[in-house]
């Protein structure tokens, strides 16, 4: 059983910077995949970044975002660069067995943290 803690949401103006923290509990953490998407109102979640040796981007994120992990503190985090009124979401990391960027294969969530990003 994992569980997982966001921080790090808050308002920020275009092209400013925000880090998204998440926190897991559990001894296995660097066993996981783990991986952040995110929500807009209205759309269906979609995949940002996850990390397991490898990262992998979504389009959007290529370049201005960069996902890492500290697995001696059991953390993964997103620093989110040159954000967009576009980024503006509840942003969520997951754990997985398999790096993937689609929800499905991820086990366990955490309760999200909003962004948003003002024009």
């Amino acid at each position: 059983q994992v569980q997982l803690v966001e921080s790090g949401g808050g308002l920020v103006q275009t092209g400013g910077s925000l880090r998204l923290s998440c926190a897991a509990s559990g001894r296995t953490f660097s066993s996981y995949a783990m991986g952040w998407f995110r929500q807009a109102p209205g759309k269906e979640r979609e995949f940002v970044a996850a990390i397991h040796g490898i990262t992998i981007y979504a389009d959007s994120a290529k370049g201005r975002f960069t996902i890492s992990r500290d697995n001696a503190k059991n953390t993964v985090y997103l620093q989110m660069n040159s954000l967009k009124p576009e980024d503006t979401a509840v942003y969520y990391c997951a754990a997985s067995q398999f790096l993937r960027t689609v929800p499905q294969p991820y086990n366990y969530w955490g309760q999200g943290t909003q962004v948003t990003v003002s024009s």
